[in-house]
């Protein structure tokens, strides 16, 4: 036989937990100690033992307590959840969105992954070029939002993240002790390429070209092979390579952002995806 039980004394209960305190639970949830004891009562009794014991001036929770504050959270997280997607207006159209290819592996399958699951009938088109090109497209028309990685922020940009350029090579590999430097670089649209040879020209390093397109499959094939080093933004770094250290004769090179541009009109799918976008990689969620 299935029992419903009302959220609102999970959230009592959770709340209690949370700030040890029935006072304090009253004030977050806008309501009075008696109401909330109340709460803490019903449960309770589903429970048929207590879930709470008083510790000095607070409440602690009892080992049946414990058992079930997680289960707890992940039912108010469902609730929350339900509710927001209730209220979500649905929407209908498309969203061409750019991206470079370092983003492509990092921040975009988060992005795409949280809009797809709350707006399914959203048609998103993905599209992958260096950033150059990309905001190229953006004033044509041919796509409604960007990100970027810039060293700066055009004006009608917006800084959402700053990452630092790494050295990136094979683990354990040598390439990096080579003369001339093997190097994998983008095309010549890349904007991690003019910063990356400029640094080793000060530097007064030879180097010589392995691979140079603006694709991450064949630059990661020559990295893990230890045919080449390149440069990658720290949160781009895949599992199966490594940061080469500042120690090994390498020139640092400089922070980037993590821009986003859109078009000067955008529709309600554009806006929301634009914000699902600043969210994500704000909070650095990545793949």
């Amino acid at each position: 036989m299935h029992r419903n039980i009302d959220v609102a004394i999970v959230r009592a209960f959770v709340t209690v937990a949370e700030t040890g305190s029935v006072t304090r639970a009253a004030q977050l949830l806008n309501l009075t100690q008696g109401a909330v004891s109340q709460q803490i009562g019903r449960l309770e009794m589903v429970s048929d033992s207590a879930l709470f014991i008083r510790q000095g001036r607070n409440l602690v929770l009892a080992p049946e307590g414990e058992a079930v504050l997680a289960v707890a959270r992940h039912y108010l997280g469902a609730n929350d959840e339900l509710a927001a997607a209730l209220q979500l207006p649905v929407f209908r159209g498309e969203v061409r969105f750019g991206a470079p290819y370092d983003i492509i592996g990092s921040y975009a399958p988060a992005i795409l992954r949280r809009f797809a699951k709350l707006f399914p009938s959203v048609r998103v088109t993905l599209v992958c070029k260096d950033s150059l090109p990309l905001l190229a497209d953006l004033k044509t028309g041919d796509i409604d939002l960007v990100l970027t990685t810039e060293i700066g922020c055009g004006k009608d940009g917006e800084i959402l993240r700053q990452d630092r350029l790494v050295w990136v090579g094979a683990k354990g590999g040598e390439a990096h002790l080579k003369d001339p430097l093997p190097l994998s670089l983008g095309a010549e649209t890349c904007i991690f390429r003019p910063v990356a040879v400029a640094a080793l020209r000060k530097q007064h390093r030879d180097w010589q070209m392995v691979c140079e397109v603006s694709n991450m499959e064949p630059v990661r094939a020559t990295l893990e092979a230890d045919l080449a080093i390149a440069p990658l933004l720290r949160h781009s770094v895949p599992d199966s390579l490594e940061i080469i250290g500042p120690d090994r004769r390498l020139p640092p090179l400089p922070k980037f952002q993590i821009n986003l541009y859109g078009a000067d009109s955008q529709s309600p799918e554009v806006e929301t995806f634009a914000d699902h976008a600043r969210r994500c990689v704000a909070a650095g969620l990545v793949n």
